[in-house]
């Protein structure tokens, strides 16, 4: 009992406000939540933090968690280090690195961006760059993870020269351009997650919103939203780089590949990330139309519950469909899911690699629709 008193005076300091939003930012049919009444709040309360002990906490978790339900704050904890070798304690304010949940905010501008007419879904990659040697390509295969490329992560790192040096999402491409490692697969024949789709998504960003992509989403979602505290890292910022740990608590060093962008990069907080989580329920930075199509499945080539949309991971269940996104890069694992149905979200950022993470899906089962039951492997 002593864990839920503690609990409560987060919500009430921080449940009463979306940030930080600009005036000339207008909020589209607003959302309306469902408020939760004090019984409800007070068993969800316990229920969650149940299986949070149960499923991370006794396994050695350190990291962040926010659960939230009808956008109530239900629990947030900052539960072991920032830093290992300094002993910096975690807080509110402490970025994580996102890994592959960066991916939700490249292919949510690159949507907002088809909304505004500036691009269109179908359009091959030549049309931005006319020297990539790769075919019949379109921004949604990209999106969808239907192109068929290579993983520039593991093409380059076989060359010397990308062994050390910090490549940039230029250098990807141009290596791509230079060296044409071998295809993946057909175009559209088939779902290969690959890192490579959302890099090229980044570019095409920056190519048809004239901003660097830092610059983009600082400007189109995290200012309108109020997320104060999330930023792209990119390679001027290797000089300020935090490391996440290894399970023996030593530290990463930067690596050739830590600077690309756009498949993963992105830091945050678990609160920024709950805007991030209303932002869609308030339709503040695409339509509901729009993400509603980002997250209808994509491929069928194989029968099962996973499958993907544009941008989401999706777990099809008969209670309905998980959307979420985790995330793997370095000691760096997260779980961002959100149980719409339930209007609940479990947001989860670590700094230390923990499998056990990933089994914090498992926090949904205490809403009425979700059902996580079935072991989650670490997919990114």
């Amino acid at each position: 009992m002593k864990i839920i008193l503690y609990i409560l005076p987060i919500f009430l300091t921080f449940s009463c406000s979306d940030g930080k939003v600009k005036k000339d930012i207008p909020i589209v049919n607003s959302y309306k939540y469902k408020p939760l009444s004090k019984n409800e709040k007070k068993k969800f309360i316990e229920a969650v933090y149940k299986k949070y002990d149960t499923l991370l906490l006794k396994h050695g978790f350190n990291g962040s968690i926010l659960v939230a339900k009808n956008g109530e704050i239900l629990l947030e904890d900052y539960h072991g280090f920032a830093n290992f070798s300094t002993k910096e304690m975690l807080t509110s304010t402490t970025p994580f690195h996102l890994a592959s949940v960066s991916k939700t905010f490249t292919a949510t501008s690159i949507l907002k961006l088809s909304e505004e007419k500036k691009l269109h879904l179908d359009d091959s990659i030549q049309v931005y760059f006319p020297l990539f040697p790769y075919h019949n390509i379109s921004i949604k295969m990209l999106l969808n993870h239907r192109s068929g490329l290579p993983n520039y992560v593991y093409a380059m790192t076989k060359y010397p020269e990308w062994k050390h040096k910090l490549a940039t999402n230029a250098d990807m491409l141009q290596f791509l351009i230079d060296k044409i490692p071998t295809w993946y697969g057909y175009p559209n024949r088939g779902f290969n997650y690959c890192n490579t789709n959302y890099a090229l998504l980044a570019l095409i960003i920056e190519k048809v919103s004239g901003l660097p992509y830092p610059l983009y989403l600082q400007k189109n979602i995290f200012e309108p939203l109020g997320m104060t505290h999330s930023f792209v890292f990119t390679n001027k910022d290797s000089a300020n780089y935090k490391p996440s740990f290894q399970p023996n608590n030593r530290p990463y060093t930067l690596e050739a590949m830590d600077a690309i962008y756009g498949d993963k990069n992105i830091y945050s907080t678990v609160r920024d990330m709950f805007l991030w989580d209303k932002g869609f329920y308030n339709n503040r930075i695409i339509s509901k139309a729009t993400y509603d199509e980002a997250i209808q499945p994509s491929s069928f080539e194989k029968k099962g519950t996973h499958n993907y949309g544009m941008g989401w991971r999706l777990l099809t269940l008969p209670e309905g469909t998980v959307v979420f996104h985790n995330g793997w890069w370095h000691g760096n694992n997260n779980v961002f899911t959100r149980f719409i149905d339930d209007t609940a979200t479990i947001i989860i950022l670590g700094n230390k690699f923990n499998k056990a993470i990933y089994s914090g899906m498992k926090i949904g089962t205490v809403f009425k629709h979700s059902s996580t039951t079935e072991t989650q492997e670490p997919l990114e």
